[in-house]
């Protein structure tokens, strides 16, 4: 089979080069690209170059080794190029996408958390304090909201940030305790 004079062959050939070069260009160029395309929404520009070039490979790979009907290869190569599309999207894609925002957090979130006090905290100065998060250990400096000593080891609550610093006070957990 034929279109627009070349054979099918030749069009997929031309269509992985063409994908596989705006994949490349993507990848360089992905976060403007999104941030133009941002109010679309419903179309992930990876997935779309993935479907492509899925479907043209599967679609040259047919023409070359097998003496199938063309057209029974373009349906081959369109659901081949859903399947693994649809696998990349639910396995790599929005995983990809929740953990991106599980691993940040702000400073304001870290008001009312309790941590624990690594570096003594002196009257007038500074200590520092460790808290755990799903992302990990946050380790930073802190100072006392009453102006008091607190000793290494001490759990703390966290009241206020100012600049960076955490300012805390003593915190006793009744459930801690027992």
């Amino acid at each position: 089979m034929t279109l627009f004079g070349l054979p099918m062959e030749t069009i997929y050939f031309y269509l992985l080069i063409l994908f596989g070069f705006l994949t490349i260009i993507y990848l360089f160029f992905g976060d403007v690209i999104e941030g133009i395309g941002g109010a679309s929404g419903f179309l992930n520009p990876a997935l779309f170059l993935a479907f492509v070039i899925f479907f043209s490979v599967n679609g040259y790979i047919f023409e070359r080794v097998t003496s199938i009907n063309s057209f029974i290869i373009l349906a081959i190569s369109i659901g081949i190029a859903i399947i693994l599309s649809t696998i990349l999207n639910v396995f790599v894609l929005i995983p990809l996408s929740n953990a991106e925002g599980s691993l940040s957090y702000t400073e304001d979130s870290l008001i009312g958390r309790v941590g624990k006090i690594i570096i003594p905290i002196p009257e007038d100065g500074y200590g520092e304090i460790f808290i755990e998060s799903n992302s990990g250990m946050i380790s930073k400096p802190a100072a006392s909201m009453d102006k008091v000593s607190i000793q290494e080891g001490t759990h703390v609550l966290v009241l206020e940030i100012t600049n960076g610093v955490l300012y805390v006070v003593p915190y006793e957990d009744k459930l801690r305790s027992v």
